[in-house]
């Protein structure tokens, strides 16, 4: 469990914050002061830099990127997410996937009213959407970042149903459904290898947390069997750039560079666009994912190997 307290343990300090709170949105200049003072009781609170870098940035005031480098000195393991905010400030980010500390914190945190955030108002679809291309016999499945088991739900009747997650919390609400044959916790930048064990590989809502996905589909090409299939979702952008960090700190993958990196790997895919969720009223466009191992063509593969190695003297 990785929880972060959003309190600086000093009365005074917390009153301040609240006070500063309260002339938002309307005089951010003051609130910022304000919660400079704060801080001056208070100089190792790491939600208090974070709070005042986001005000800041938010309005346009200078200064914004000093308040997150305190928040990520006081905190390298930045389970707030201060370094995702500095590369939104530089306009480009630095970073292929965001700190498995702060996914692991913002998930452990949300996780009892996860369900209903999203679902209920939000309007999130990605299970359903990945269920709907889902059919025949689904064998031996992993459910990657399975969170409370929205996808699971979709995938019970299969042979075995595995279910992984960072967040302890998440896994928690996901075992009290009762639909998983195993959880575990992990984090999917740091996968153990793995070879043909797996017929269905879901991952629902998750590649928004990373922005790179080589590493992520290359471990997914070797965990299949030959046939297997990958189902996942990835929100959508139409720029020249294989992702983008968006202002909601969430990436977003162009579908020219996610199909071509998913043919390098050995998959044939089909990549349909669909609406996700909702997010302040507005709809979330992103791409529906369906990619199948290839089988190897053992006969194509020995006329490969035969030109590799040349002519036979």
């Amino acid at each position: 469990m990785s929880f972060l307290s959003l309190s600086s343990g000093d009365l005074i300090a917390d009153r301040r914050a609240e006070y500063a709170e309260a002339l938002l949105p309307g005089d951010p200049v003051a609130a910022s002061e304000i919660y400079l003072q704060a801080l001056d009781l208070r100089p190792d609170w790491v939600a208090g830099w974070f709070r005042l870098g986001e005000i800041r940035m938010k309005a346009d005031l200078p200064a914004a990127r000093e308040a997150f480098e305190t928040a990520l000195r006081l905190d390298p393991e930045d389970r707030l997410g201060a370094a995702l905010c500095l590369d939104l400030l530089r306009g480009r980010s630095l970073a292929d996937s965001m700190p498995s500390a702060f996914v692991e914190t913002l998930f452990d945190q949300y996780a009892a009213g996860f369900e209903e955030s999203l679902v209920d108002r939000l309007d999130y679809r990605a299970p359903e959407l990945l269920a709907q291309g889902l059919s025949g016999p689904l064998g031996r499945v992993l459910d990657l970042g399975c969170g409370t088991g929205l996808m699971g739900i979709h995938l019970r009747g299969c042979q075995w149903l595995e279910g992984w997650d960072i967040s302890a919390e998440m896994l928690r609400e996901a075992a009290a459904k009762d639909i998983y044959d195993d959880l575990r916790k992990a984090d999917l930048s740091a996968l153990d290898p793995q070879c043909d064990a797996w017929d269905l590989i879901t991952a629902a809502d998750v590649f928004a947390y990373l922005g790179a996905l080589e590493q992520i589909v290359g471990w997914v090409a070797s965990a299949l069997r030959p046939g297997g299939r990958f189902a996942f979702t990835v929100e959508a952008h139409d720029g020249p750039e294989a992702y983008v960090l968006r202002p909601s700190r969430r990436f977003a993958h162009a579908a020219p560079h996610l199909a071509d990196l998913l043919d390098r790997a050995g998959f044939e895919a089909r990549l349909t666009p669909a609406i996700l969720r909702q997010d302040r009223g507005r709809p979330i466009h992103g791409l529906v994912v369906h990619a199948t191992r290839r089988v190897p063509d053992r006969q194509g593969d020995l006329r490969r190997d035969a030109r590799q190695l040349g002519p036979v003297v």
